[in-house]
């Protein structure tokens, strides 16, 4: 098989020869693929990124920008106006917010889109981390729980405005890796009672890993290296997947993005979007206070005349530590991403059709396996050896005219499964939280549980594996019963006991 001139200029062009440097070893299928993996990737695009990112990888001893500036002196809270928060708004409002969100989806204007590309490595699993058991009695994954959220919201909402046509479209955005696997995992549960049609999976992007000077690495000889292009890589393959030609054919107005790995997550929250339409805001997103200074999460913040997520690492431990002048002992900047935003559609189209090539690649250096320079593959390098390109999900803040920012509870909304072992985000505390708030709920609708029901979970959990629930120390409720502690007054003045499960009949 002979190599296409055009193919041989471009690579030259783009200073990826080497690409070819092993092509006398390969056989026909080998041939074939390696040309297949260079035709499917934009070459001019890889130069460009490189070019706008290389000067990150100089390693300096300085935060300060071109103009000698440090984050520090860029950062300012968001404004008190453009903020809202469940502890700071009356029950009345938070019901006004509450049946307008539900009203928006009785009209089927709302649509959730999922980001769901992570495999589950760190958990130790190789399949999507959607697809995670965290040990509930119910055996529910989170992919589970998400959909019967779903089901229960499409139900307030039909009931509430006297419909039968709340539909929320469910859009989820896998990798190259977990694509099938969710789809097959939808089909064989049945889709968890949601309707096939509603369901629409779409595949993100894949971009190649470099070296250090821009040279794409070769994963094997007649292979190319591929990652994912983070989860910014959202509005590319929104464009390109059709699936804004999706959401305009279903006459969506509203978005809600969220991450897959927060079991606590209230997919398309009617507070939350009801909060947005009120403010008649195109971009927001929900956060939750920063336990402490130096918390690993970013935090929403005000940089000149955009608003964007300042990662914890860019920080100084001086600004960390500020606080509010109110008395409060918050903190000055306190608003930790999640990862939970609104968009109107039309922002998010014009995101898509006007400003996607403009958003900034970010660099993560990491271990490659790949190729080395003497043709043998090193499957656990050593040392870093090159690095992946991602964009980020909340980098289209800073083209929001009409930003606002609501501040959830966190033991309400925010609990991340990210680590297999450990004491933090793991399954562990992901099942202990969930649990928590399904006793709060049934304290608040009167329901007399025994004492310290509370204390006996969180003691419960610490002495059994992440996998595992014999114990007996157990409360759960089934999403569709209760979407976010409603429904449960049937339960008032009843003795109840543990194991506790309350589900569907």
């Amino acid at each position: 098989m002979d190599i296409d001139q055009s193919i041989t200029l471009r690579l030259k062009n783009s200073n990826q020869s080497h690409l070819l440097s092993y092509w006398d070893q390969l056989d026909h299928e080998q041939r074939s693929i390696l040309l297949r993996d260079i035709n499917s990737i934009d070459l001019e695009r890889i130069t460009e990124a490189f070019d706008e990112i290389k000067d990150q990888l100089i390693e300096t001893s300085t935060d300060k920008n071109e103009h000698g500036e440090t984050i520090d002196q860029l950062m300012e809270p968001i404004p008190e106006h453009l903020t809202g928060s469940v502890d700071k708004t009356s029950k009345e409002q938070l019901e006004t917010y509450r049946r307008e969100g539900l009203k928006a989806i009785a009209e089927g204007s709302v649509c959730v889109l999922l980001l769901a590309g992570g495999q589950g490595t760190r958990l130790g699993v190789d399949y999507p981390k959607g697809m995670y058991d965290v040990g509930l009695p119910s055996k529910k994954s989170l992919y589970h729980i998400q959909a019967e959220r779903i089901r229960r919201l499409e139900q307030l909402a039909n009931e509430e405005f006297n419909t039968k046509k709340a539909t929320i479209p469910w859009f989820i955005m896998t990798s190259e890796h977990t694509r099938q696997s969710t789809e097959d995992y939808f089909m064989e549960h049945d889709y968890f009672g949601l309707k096939p049609q509603n369901i629409i999976l779409f595949e993100q992007h894949t971009l190649p890993a470099l070296d250090f000077q821009g040279k794409i690495l070769l994963d094997d000889k007649h292979k190319l290296t591929k990652a994912a292009d983070g989860n910014g890589g959202l509005y590319r393959a929104l464009k390109t997947r059709g699936m804004l030609s999706e959401m305009e054919k279903r006459d969506i107005k509203y978005v809600h993005v969220y991450c897959v790995d927060n079991i606590l997550v209230r997919v398309a929250d009617p507070v939350f979007i009801g909060f947005c339409l009120d403010k008649k805001a195109e971009c927001a997103a929900k956060v939750v206070k920063k336990t402490f200074p130096d918390e690993a999460v970013g935090v929403i913040c005000k940089v000149r005349d955009h608003f964007q997520v300042v990662e914890y690492s860019e920080i100084s431990e001086k600004t960390a530590q500020k606080t509010k002048s109110d008395d409060s002992g918050d903190l000055l900047f306190n608003a930790g991403n999640i990862c939970n935003h609104f968009f109107t559609f039309d922002f998010l189209r014009d995101v898509c059709q006007n400003h996607e090539n403009k958003l900034c690649f970010h660099i993560a250096k990491k271990k490659i396996p790949s190729i080395g320079t003497d043709g043998k593959r090193i499957n656990k390098p050593t040392e870093i050896n090159g690095i992946k390109l991602e964009k980020f999900v909340f980098d289209v803040f800073s083209c929001a005219k009409n930003f606002f920012v609501w501040e959830a509870r966190r033991d309400d909304e925010f609990s991340p499964l990210k680590n297999g072992s450990g004491t933090k985000d793991t399954a562990v505390t992901c099942r202990r939280d969930l649990m928590l708030q399904h006793v709060r709920w049934l304290q608040a609708a009167g329901a007399i549980l025994p004492p310290n029901t509370s204390k006996q979970i969180i003691l419960a959990d610490k002495f059994h594996d992440n996998d595992s629930n014999s114990n007996g120390i157990f409360v759960e409720i089934s999403p569709l019963i209760s979407y976010a502690g409603e429904n449960l007054e049937f339960t008032k003045g009843q003795i109840l006991q543990l194991p506790l499960k309350i589900e569907m009949k």
